[in-house]
C-alpha cells in the first residue's frame, strides 16, 4: 500500500569498519573526516571506505519505507537493496518471510519483526533508536510498506519527533493491477480488505458506490465469487471489472467483463489460485437515476443490515433522489414484508 522527506538529516554513529551485519554493540563515533553527511533521496551508494576495503559507508540516521517485489524478485531496485545492506535494522512483518528475500541478495543485516500484533509495544523501542543516530529499514512481506500493512503511526511519530522518513518506492499490487485492468486510471479509490461477512461486506460496498472512479480491492481465492455476487448486487451487474491475480508471476492473469460476467465465470470455475486484487470500473455516467424496481431491490439490500433512516440516508448519497421519499418507500417495504 507514501511519506514526505524531511530534512536535517545527520550521520549515523556506526565505525565505518562496521560490515554490512548489524552489532549488538553500543554505538561509537566514527574518526573525523572518515564519513561525510549524506542525505536521503540523493543518498549516494554504496563504495568502498578511504582504506580501500570493500566496505560500505552507513546511511544518514531515519527512517526508510523500502518497497519490495511483489511476485518477480527483479522488480526490487538497486536502491533498494543499497539501502538494506546498509541500514542497522530491518523491520519486517515476518522475519522468516522477508528472509528468503534478502538471502537472495545477499543481505545480512538484522531483521525485527514489526506488525499490527506487537506495533504498539515496537514503537517506543524504534523511536529510541531513531533517537540514537540508527538508519532504520521498513519492509511489508510483498509491495509498498504501509499499503495495507502498519506503519503509518510510526511514520506519523517519527515525524512529530524530527526524524528524517524517506522511501524507496516500488512495486505495489493496486497499482499494478489498475493499470493492467483496462479500466479508468484518473481517478481511483483502494478499499484494501472488504469484510468476510456478506451483509458487512455489502454495507461497506454502499458507501463506495458513489465514488466517481475505479475501486481497488484485495480478496480472498476463496471469498472471490462471493464478492463478486455482492458487488454485482450493490454496483450494478454491468459495471465493468476486471480480476487480477499473481501479478508479476508466472501465471499473471487479467480476466476483464463485467461484474454479473465474472460471478458466472468463478461460479463454474471454483477458486482461483494465487493473489487476488480486484478492480470496479466508475458507474457509467446516469446509472445513478434507478428503475423503481431499482431502487425497491436496493433498499431491501440496505434493510438487511442498515435501519431505515440509514438505509434511506445511504441510498439518497448514491442516487440524489430525496431522503424523506426513500425513507417512506423504505417503511412501505418494511410493512410489506411483515405482511
Amino acid at each position: 500500500m507514501p511519506s514526505g522527506t524531511q530534512t536535517g538529516a545527520t550521520p549515523n554513529d556506526r565505525s565505518s569498519s562496521q560490515t554490512d551485519e548489524v552489532s549488538e554493540n553500543p554505538l561509537s563515533s566514527p574518526p573525523n573526516g572518515v564519513i561525510s553527511s549524506q542525505g536521503n533521496a540523493g543518498d549516494p551508494a554504496s563504495k568502498p571506505d578511504q582504506t580501500g576495503n570493500d566496505k560500505t559507508l552507513p546511511l544518514s540516521a531515519g527512517l526508510y519505507l523500502v518497497a519490495t517485489p511483489i511476485g518477480n524478485l527483479g522488480d526490487i531496485t538497486f536502491r533498494a537493496v543499497d539501502i538494506l545492506k546498509r541500514a542497522e535494522i530491518i523491520l519486517c512483518e515476518d522475519t522468516r518471510t522477508s528472509g528468503k528475500l534478502l538471502s537472495r541478495f545477499g543481505i545480512k543485516t538484522k531483521r525485527i519483526a514489526y506488525h499490527e500484533h506487537n506495533a504498539e509495544k515496537m514503537r517506543p523501542e524504534i523511536m529510541d533508536r531513531l533517537g540514537k543516530g540508527q538508519a532504520i529499514a521498513l519492509i511489508s512481506d510483498a509491495g509498498t510498506p504501509l499499503i495495507n500493512d502498519p506503519g503509518y503511526k510510526l511514520v506519523r511519530d517519527c515525524q512529530a519527533a524530527g526524524h528524517t522518513v524517506t522511501t524507496a518506492p516500488g512495486a505495489c499490487s493496486p497499482i499494478v493491477a489498475l493499470i493492467l485492468s483496462g479500466l479508468p486510471s484518473d481517478h481511483f479509490f483502494y478499499g484494501g480488505f472488504l469484510p468476510p461477512k456478506s451483509m458487512a461486506r455489502q454495507k461497506e460496498l454502499t458507501r463506495f458506490a458513489a465514488i466517481p472512479g475505479s475501486l481497488i480491492f484485495l480478496e480472498s481465492p476463496k471469498r472471490l465469487a462471493a464478492c463478486l455476487r455482492d458487488m454485482a448486487d450493490c454496483l450494478g451487474g454491468e459495471r465493468p471489472a476486471a480480476v487480477t491475480r499473481e501479478l508479476t508471476k508466472l501465471f499473471e492473469e487479467i480476466r476483464p467483463g463485467t461484474l454479473s460476467e465474472l460471478v458466472a465465470h468463478y461460479d463454474e470455475a471454483g477458486a482461483p489460485k494465487g493473489e487476488v486484487v480486484i478492480v470496479v470500473g466508475p458507474a457509467p455516467a446516469g446509472s445513478n437515476l434507478p428503475t423503481a424496481d431499482e431502487i425497491d431491490d436496493r433498499l431491501r439490500i440496505l434493510l438487511q443490515s442498515n435501519r431505515t433512516k440509514d438505509a434511506a440516508d445511504i441510498l439518497a448519497r448514491e442516487t440524489g433522489l430525496k431522503k424523506r421519499d426513500l425513507y417512506n418507500r423504505a417503511l412501505e417495504l418494511g410493512q410489506d414484508e411483515d405482511d
